[in-house]
């Protein structure tokens, strides 16, 4: 059993760092894509409680991929990443566990007795009829044995947010519009922000964005309001498969350990947590996720940094050099003889 906090040690305190004395152990999310079935009921569920404007209408011909990307109106952004690769052994070995929907014994039979009348018997990946409830199932043969598959497999994953420990969407803001709560999370301020972009730049993740009508950034607030009335985010609330879970961070990386421990007995290897580390380069994430492949496979950042790490050893060098500057100045015109006086003619 992977120990999260043996590995880690203990998760920063942002909120303290902020200023509050007293404060609410820090929460945030713990993304499963092993689970994920790619439903969207994150999507809809954030933009109906949040008031999100539509957007994504178009399918822009990446499979159901239709938002693209987290933007200034979609908080939440379900990928669909296709990938050639070989399915049969980990599907026989796992009978379905690192991916598609938890399912009953009943549901399970109901699929095996279709793909057994099927033409090839559902030896390949996209040979099964679209009606069936649990496609994603392992596939059997004509003797209702576990058969392979040699084709396409698909990684879901619901995007948000990471709600850094170290953010550098707060150090770059002018005007105070992003702020840090008492819950350890980052929310911008829409009536303080001025639409200047500073955050949109310095966001490593690429997660802010600017709405095309004001200008003014928005992102995901972690369901700020909710958090208030001892509520779960509308997202996590929504997940029919608790592929986003919501919680005390200490509980979820315990919670995040103790899966990737089992996948990786159960023979998938190439399972990892993202974003969990506080020794990373932005802190950890109070968004963290088990990915099934390399973080560039989700279109996320192997090693993200703060682009401010080094902004106040900065501003500190700035200063001792203007003061080395000034002082060489008063120095030089100190030790400058004065103007002689004109003789009297």
């Amino acid at each position: 059993m992977i120990d999260a906090h043996s590995l880690y040690g203990p998760l920063p305190d942002p909120a303290a760092d902020a200023g509050y004395h007293e404060h609410p152990r820090r929460v945030g999310f713990f993304t499963d894509t092993s689970v994920c079935i790619g439903c969207k009921a994150c999507e809809v569920a954030c933009k109906e409680w949040n008031n999100v404007p539509e957007d994504g209408l178009n399918l822009l011909g990446m499979s159901f991929d239709n938002t693209g990307m987290l933007g200034a109106n979609s908080w939440r952004h379900v990928a669909f990443i296709e990938q050639d690769r070989r399915l049969g052994v980990q599907d026989v070995e796992l009978e379905g566990l690192p991916t598609g929907p938890s399912a009953s014994d009943q549901d399970a039979a109901v699929v095996a007795e279709a793909l057994r009348h099927t033409k090839r018997g559902g030896g390949q990946l996209g040979t099964s009829p679209a009606d069936l409830p649990f496609p994603s199932l392992p596939v059997v043969d004509g003797d209702g044995q576990p058969g392979s598959r040699d084709g396409l497999r698909w990684l879901m994953a619901s995007d948000v947010c990471k709600h850094c420990t170290h953010a550098a969407c707060l150090d770059v803001c002018p005007t105070g519009a992003l702020f840090r709560t008492e819950f350890g999370t980052v929310v911008v301020q829409q009536n303080i922000c001025n639409g200047c972009g500073y955050c949109v730049s310095a966001c490593p993740y690429g997660v802010i964005d600017r709405r095309p009508d004001d200008g003014r950034a928005a992102k995901c607030t972690l369901c700020y309001d909710r958090l208030h009335g001892g509520l779960e985010p509308a997202c996590a609330k929504a997940c029919p498969t608790k592929s986003i879970q919501f919680g005390p961070l200490d509980e979820l990386r315990e919670r995040a350990a103790g899966r990737l421990s089992d996948l990786h007995e159960a023979g998938v290897p190439e399972a990892r947590l993202y974003g969990e580390d506080p020794g990373d380069g932005v802190g950890g994430d109070g968004a963290f996720f088990l990915l099934l492949d390399e973080p560039e496979a989700y279109g996320l950042p192997p090693d993200p940094v703060v682009p401010t790490r080094n902004l106040a050893a900065t501003w500190k060098a700035t200063g001792l050099a203007a003061a080395a500057l000034a002082a060489a100045a008063v120095s030089a015109f100190a030790g400058r003889p004065g103007r002689p006086g004109r003789g009297r003619r």
